[in-house]
């Protein structure tokens, strides 16, 4: 009920707005988004590369409503390719086809996606499609596979969810291609329709996912904070004799920082997703709904600040 109550609230901008000016919502959504401007994230990655791990930045904000606003979103992803570039960092985007026009028009999509991949390809660096809920997947995995990864299979990869039953075939369908994939649970509100309810079908849907792209995929992104499966990964990467530099662990900005210093320090490829952006509400929404263990920490905090507060009256 509580995760449902998070994801509902997650959509409500008029509480977006509210809360934007808190200073501890601010101060609690600093803990999992790199800051709201290029500048504070590119600090965020120099810090993380300084640490042996690698980035992924992505500039939040979902669907745009009108071309300008498309063209906009494409054009800071072009230029934060080129801050990238200039400082050295290693480091690459992520982006999600809403923000790029999808609901306006997928040719004005499309043609906002080819000017960001010609520049990944300059820089020879790399552009994931992030995957949002359900009613966008085979919007998405068709752009992706129609009209984008023919002209840039170097470049550009996709996000599949494991909490979505179409999920294994959709996996089987980017190893047949040789596309990049990033594996993750899935953080959105799915009806029974498309998506496991129980938590252990997730995570068994997960795991016989991961072994796929571990066996006959292209560098696949494990994406999870879960330990359980972490080791899972690590066990099946020794018995099948699949090197460490034939995938890479992937986890959230501000999540497990003990764990990913862990995974580098014993050989592992570890990336970071790096959020930054004024959008940032409904990204901590998510997060929030992941992790009962983070309303704890927020909902603490506020009752420090009120016991503070009538201390100092």
């Amino acid at each position: 009920m509580l995760r449902s109550a998070l994801l509902y609230l997650s959509g409500q901008q008029q509480i977006f707005r509210f809360v934007r000016n808190n200073k501890l919502a601010k101060s609690f959504a600093n803990r999992f988004v790199a800051g709201e401007t290029l500048e504070s994230a590119l600090v965020a990655v120099s810090r993380l590369n300084a640490r042996r791990i690698t980035a992924s930045l992505d500039l939040l904000g979902e669907s745009v409503h009108n071309e300008a606003e498309a063209r906009a979103a494409g054009q800071a992803y072009v230029n934060m390719l080129d801050r990238i570039y200039e400082r050295k960092l290693d480091a690459n985007v992520s982006v999600k086809l809403t923000a790029m026009g999808l609901d306006i028009s997928e040719d004005l999509c499309v043609a906002i996606m080819h000017k960001i991949l010609q520049r990944a390809r300059e820089y020879r660096t790399f552009v994931r499609l992030d995957m949002e809920s359900s009613e966008y997947t085979e919007r998405t995995l068709d752009l992706f596979e129609q009209r984008l990864y023919p002209a840039y299979r170097e470049n550009v990869g996709i996000v599949l969810q494991s909490y979505l039953y179409r999920t294994f075939a959709d996996v089987e369908r980017a190893n047949l291609i040789k596309a990049r994939v990033r594996i993750c649970k899935g953080a959105y509100k799915e009806p029974e329709t498309v998506a496991y309810p129980d938590k252990k079908d997730v995570d068994a849907n997960y795991i016989r996912s991961m072994h796929a792209l571990m066996l006959h995929g292209n560098y696949p992104g494990i994406a999870t904070h879960d330990q359980a499966i972490i080791k899972d990964a690590k066990r099946f990467a020794k018995e099948n004799q699949i090197p460490p530099s034939t995938f890479e662990f992937q986890m959230l900005y501000g999540v497990r920082r003990d764990l990913q210093d862990q995974l580098v320090r014993e050989g592992y490829r570890m990336r970071v997703y790096v959020p930054f952006g004024t959008q940032w509400y409904p990204y901590l929404m998510r997060r929030l709904a992941e992790r009962p263990a983070n309303v704890a920490f927020l909902t603490g905090n506020v009752f420090k600040e009120m016991v503070g507060k009538r201390r100092h009256r």
